[in-house]
């Protein structure tokens, strides 16, 4: 278990996590702001999806909590490569009354931490659909960069949108985390 400011990351456990998931999936709210088309899902094929990202090789997912418990989110490493040093994140907070209110970027800076000490990786990638200003926000304040815009994208509900892609780097990084520790909420 990782302990943040405002969360805890710990382990996906599919038995106790699964109804909240598939909540969270089938919400037109929460999957507004993924970057992919996502349709509601009926509880076997979640359940699976659920299993395979659990024990995907070359990913690493933590349901995050908040520190007095309530599983709010999940978060996670994908395509790790451990030759190249790199990764690509991703975090959903389902639970919407946690929503703008820092759980996100705590969780956010516990998986850099993860990522940069742990795994030592030194890049990690993300994409951001060009609406969710507040991951896109989250992501700027946890030190990622834009690198570019991917023009038009994702198709999602009639329209097609950009995709942000930025980056963070283990060097420089680790000063950020730091001040991020000290500072106090």
């Amino acid at each position: 278990m990782l302990t943040g400011k405002k969360v805890v990351l710990r382990p996906v456990d599919i038995e106790k996590d699964f109804e909240r998931c598939l909540g969270w999936i089938n919400d037109r709210d929460v999957i507004h702001y993924l970057g992919k088309q996502l349709k509601p899902v009926i509880k076997e094929k979640e359940r699976e999806l659920l299993r395979k990202i659990a024990t995907n090789e070359s990913s690493v997912v933590f349901a995050i909590e908040t520190r007095e418990g309530t599983h709010i989110g999940l978060t996670g490493l994908h395509d790790i490569n451990h030759f190249d040093g790199t990764a690509v994140t991703g975090t959903l907070i389902g639970d919407k009354k946690y929503w703008g209110r820092g759980y996100g970027t705590d969780a956010k800076m516990l998986l850099l931490w993860y990522a940069f000490t742990v795994l030592n990786l030194r890049r990690i990638n993300s994409r951001v659909i060009e609406f969710n200003k507040r991951s896109l926000n989250c992501q700027l304040k946890c030190g990622y960069k834009v690198e570019g815009v991917m023009k038009k994208e994702v198709y999602k509900n009639g329209s097609y949108y950009d995709l942000v892609c930025l980056a963070v780097f283990r060097r420089g990084w680790m000063k950020r985390w730091r001040q991020y520790m000290k500072k106090s909420d």
